[in-house]
């Protein structure tokens, strides 16, 4: 009898619940049956609810939904139903009853996934046996449902009820894909109340003795591939699995795999094809192409993630990657943080949309995660940009490479290059912070634009211990900003170790500045210009102190005056004493020298002239030397002074500079020694002349020798006015200038070199002008020769002459003693000796000067060739002051047009 009452009381609840249905949904027939059966399921499922078992929460739901669908009114009755429900407290469990209205409303538009939901809820609870109306049974019941409740009669259903059990426990939870379940009805994919769904095509029909893929069984086939498992289904479940051809896949499953693949990894339905290095889906899961388009843009940022991660890792393992690309890496690092927090937050989303069930319009969906995903791409995309262009380099490279980018139209991408760039030029700013005000250099890894070589000596810091590397300037630093940093430290070790000076030199005032603008201060100087007023204060305060203690402590000036004066002939009163004093020395083979003879001579001439009044320590340093003797050599070819030259001045005269002073010096010298040679010739001229009349014969002689003097005093005259002034004192003149406006010891250095370099050019001793120098040594040998030749003959003539005046005075003193002269032998005799020096000395001599003429006059015209060919300006003007009467004129043409390949190339 109770077993009859307990069946009545149960259909008659199904079919009050079959008639709630068709009311909330509208629907009859076989379309209501679906939402009757998971109806029915739901109210008989004895498991937990997915979420809290709050009547508010879901009164609220309800609230939410009515609204968003424009019933507010609808919304208002509702609420007001529900007051009056918990005022007259007619019900226990009121969430049940709100919850199960939520759920039939809840899956009007989508029949499968509430009848999924309903499963999904049973399939985590204990087995249990129930009884189940068909449809048709509960139409046939519904006019009892009339009858009251208190009526305890039979409803007239008298249909066998269908009875199911589940095979096994179902124990898992619903945050994971649920088993088999064997059921009358298709098998559906299980998932949490309201969740969405895609649609899986499985790319052919059902069989009739097989269900539809059970999604719980899905596993990967491959990497580009799923399959499924399928299990037998009952008899009773064939017609509706022809009816339904596909399974359904929940979007949160594949949005779940989405943010896997954000942070590289793999998940169920997503996998990552490592020969092409993209996320992929099998062609054959079924999933609709949108879909596949959408989860393909998404997965972009896996992509780009990977590429970055990889980056880091790499970077992050290479000890020789520098401190700027392990700032390039933390940089990165940082914004992979942020993008994880990014998906932390989708995570929870996620989590809560399930927890919740929410419903597709206010939960994560694809395109609302690709629109939340727009800018992080973005993000990623510039950051993977950077990376791939920054392959393979370092150091200053690496932040010349970032910056580039700097200037992108786009504000947030521009943002985003300045803040990477920000940490990376952050090992830069720290070293030229510590370079420029400390002279501290700690570049490990070789990717400072400043390089240091440890081997150099101390002699040789300013020249070779510091230099710039050019391809690691950043480029948000000038040519101009980075040689000064070089000049700023390289000043602040020379003065520390080479000039032991430790005087702190700093602008406190522009260093607040820079520390409060930090680094960025480096590549923002067009818009405040603090790092360049930094960078210009400190440099020239260093450089000024430097060259104020060289020309204070040290004297620089007075060292390059001495040699001016010494060394470049500049003390004229000294030189011209020197070589009087040494030329009869000089004029003695160079193997018969003896270096303390000449070195006394030396200070002989100091002391008699106005070089007594130099420093001493300058006249100390002044010395003779003998070059290398070669056989034939006089004293002339081997003499030489020099200019000791120790400490810290060696970095103005270094090795190099002190030979380059030697060869213009001797050049100087020999030039000198022509001028002084001539100068005696003519003395001898001019002192002999009025004794000379006395050999009317020599007359002829006499004059060419003249004439041969004058054209080469003129020639060397006007060859030292061209060195002596147009050479050496314009451009020391010019060397003066230079170095008194000189900002730094390298402007000084290099006004030097072009001093010398200058001078050396002009005075024909570059390779350029070998063979004009070379012509120029055969006018000085003919000079020299000239010189012997005369010497030689006025010895003869002076020789003749003291003959003849002895003659003279015998016969005069035996006139006196009243004699009658000589007798007619000794006159014979006198007038055979002076006919023998007619046919003799004269003949002898006249050829030599003839000779020696054109040999001269060939080698001027050759030389004067030689310098209109030059293109030197100033040797072009020496030409035409050596043949201003254009005497050479017509010989110059023969010269030019017989012997052209004798003539130096012009320069290029």
């Amino acid at each position: 009898m109770q077993a009859n009452q307990s069946l009545n009381s149960t259909k008659y609840s199904q079919a009050q619940l079959y008639i709630l249905c068709s009311k909330i949904t509208g629907l009859k027939g076989g379309r209501l049956t679906p939402f009757y059966q998971n109806a029915l399921k739901t109210v008989q499922s004895t498991i937990a609810t997915p979420v809290m078992s709050d009547e508010f929460e879901i009164v609220e739901k309800i609230k939410r939904k009515l609204a968003r669908e424009g019933r507010e009114k609808d919304a208002a009755v509702f609420f007001d139903l529900h007051r009056k429900l918990r005022s007259r407290c007619l019900l226990q469990d009121r969430w049940s009853i709100m919850y199960v209205l939520y759920k039939l409303r809840g899956g009007q538009n989508q029949p499968k996934a509430f009848a999924s939901s309903a499963m999904t809820s049973m399939s985590s609870a204990p087995p249990f046996e129930t009884t189940l109306l068909h449809p048709p049974e509960v139409m046939e019941a519904v006019p009892c449902l009339h009858l009251p409740l208190s009526s305890g009669g039979s409803s007239g259903i008298s249909s066998v009820p269908v009875s199911f059990r589940t095979n096994e426990s179902l124990t898992q939870s619903q945050s994971l894909l649920p088993g088999t379940l064997q059921t009358p009805y298709p098998a559906l994919k299980l998932q949490p109340a309201g969740e969405r769904t895609v649609p899986l095509f499985t790319g052919r029909k059902s069989q009739p003795n097989e269900c539809t893929p059970d999604i719980s069984a899905l596993h990967l086939s491959d990497a580009t591939g799923f399959h499924s498992t399928r299990s037998a289904a009952p008899p009773s479940a064939r017609n509706w699995r022809k009816e339904n051809t596909s399974c359904e896949i929940p979007e949160s499953l594949i949005i779940r795999d989405v943010i896997f693949a954000f942070q590289g990894i793999e998940g169920k339905f997503i996998k990552y094809d490592s020969a092409k290095e993209v996320f992929t889906i099998d062609p054959q899961s079924g999933i609709p192409k949108p879909v596949r388009l959408l989860v393909g843009r998404l997965t972009e940022c896996g992509f780009l993630h990977n590429k970055i991660r990889k980056y880091i890792d790499s970077g992050s393992t290479d000890r020789a990657f520098g401190l700027i690309g392990q700032s390039f890496c933390t940089a990165l690092h940082q914004e992979l943080t942020e993008y994880y927090r990014l998906i932390a937050v989708l995570e929870a989303q996620l989590q809560q949309d399930e927890d919740l069930a929410m419903e597709s319009s206010g939960g994560l969906t694809l395109r609302r995660l690709l629109v939340w995903m727009f800018d992080p791409l973005h993000r990623l995309k510039t950051l993977a940009t950077l990376v791939d262009v920054c392959q393979g380099k370092k150091g200053g490279c690496l932040a010349s490479t970032i910056h580039s980018y700097l200037q992108h139209g786009d504000p947030a991408i521009k943002s985003l290059i300045k803040h990477t760039l920000s940490v990376v030029a952050q090992p830069i700013f720290d070293t030229i912070i510590r370079w420029i005000f400390d002279g501290e250099l700690e570049d490990k890894f070789h990717e400072f634009f400043v390089a240091s070589d440890l081997t150099v000596k101390d002699d040789r810091l300013w020249h070779d211990k510091y230099c710039l590397r050019e391809s690691m300037i950043p480029s948000f630093l000038t040519s101009d900003q980075a040689k000064k940093i070089l000049l700023t430290g390289k000043a602040i070790n020379f003065l520390r170790q080479i000039c032991h000076d430790q005087t702190i030199i700093r602008s406190w005032d522009v260093i607040r500045a820079v520390e409060t603008n930090q680094v960025e201060s480096i590549f923002t100087q067009d818009l405040d210009g603090v790092y360049q007023k930094m960078i210009d204060t400190v440099y020239k305060e260093t450089s000024m102190h430097l060259l104020q203690v060289l020309h204070t402590k040290y004297k620089f000036m007075d060292h390059l005056k001495a040699m001016r004066r010494y060394m470049l002939l500049g003390q004229g009163d000294f030189i011209r004493h020197l070589m009087d004093l040494l030329e009869e020395d000089l004029a003695k083979p160079a193997q018969t020298l003896f270096l303390h003879n000449l070195t006394g001579i030396l200070e002989t001439a100091i002391r008699a002239t106005n070089a007594q009044y130099d420093d001493v320590d300058i006249l100390k340093r002044l010395d003779v030397r003998l070059l290398e003797v070669s056989p034939g050599d006089t004293g002339w070819d081997v003499f030489s002074l020099q200019y000791h030259v120790s400490g810290h001045v060696c970095t103005v005269f270094t090795s190099e500079c002190m030979l380059m002073y030697l060869r213009v010096f001797n050049f100087l010298w020999r030039a000198k020694r022509m001028e002084y040679i001539l100068s005696l010739m003519w003395k001898d001229q001019m002192a002999n002349a009025k004794n000379f009349r006395l050999l009317p014969e020599m007359a002829h002689v006499l004059h060419q020798c003249h004439l041969i003097c004058s054209e080469m005093m003129h020639f060397i005259q006007q060859v030292q006015y061209y060195i002596n002034f147009e050479v050496l004192e314009c451009s020391w003149d010019e060397l003066l200038h230079k170095v008194k406006d000189a900002e730094d010891l390298d402007q000084i250095i290099a006004a030097h070199q072009e001093f010398l370099d200058t001078i050396t050019n002009r005075s024909l001793l570059d390779p350029q002008s070998a063979a004009i120098l070379n012509q120029l040594r055969t006018i000085f040998d003919l000079i020299i020769q000239f010189h012997g030749i005369q010497n030689e003959m006025y010895a003869a003539v002076q020789a003749e002459i003291l003959m003849r005046q002895k003659f003279e005075e015998t016969r005069d003193s035996q006139t006196e003693r009243g004699r009658w002269g000589l007798s007619d032998a000794e006159e014979n005799k006198e007038r055979l000796r002076r006919r023998e020096f007619t046919e003799t000395v004269i003949p002898k001599n006249r050829p030599k000067l003839r000779v020696l003429a054109q040999s001269y006059q060939k080698m001027v015209e050759q030389f004067l060739v030689m310098l209109t060919q030059h293109s030197d300006v100033s040797l072009q003007f020496l030409s035409f002051r050596l043949n201003f009467n254009e005497r050479y004129q017509l010989r110059i043409k023969k010269a030019a047009s017989v012997s052209p390949q004798q003539m130096p190339k012009k320069k290029t």
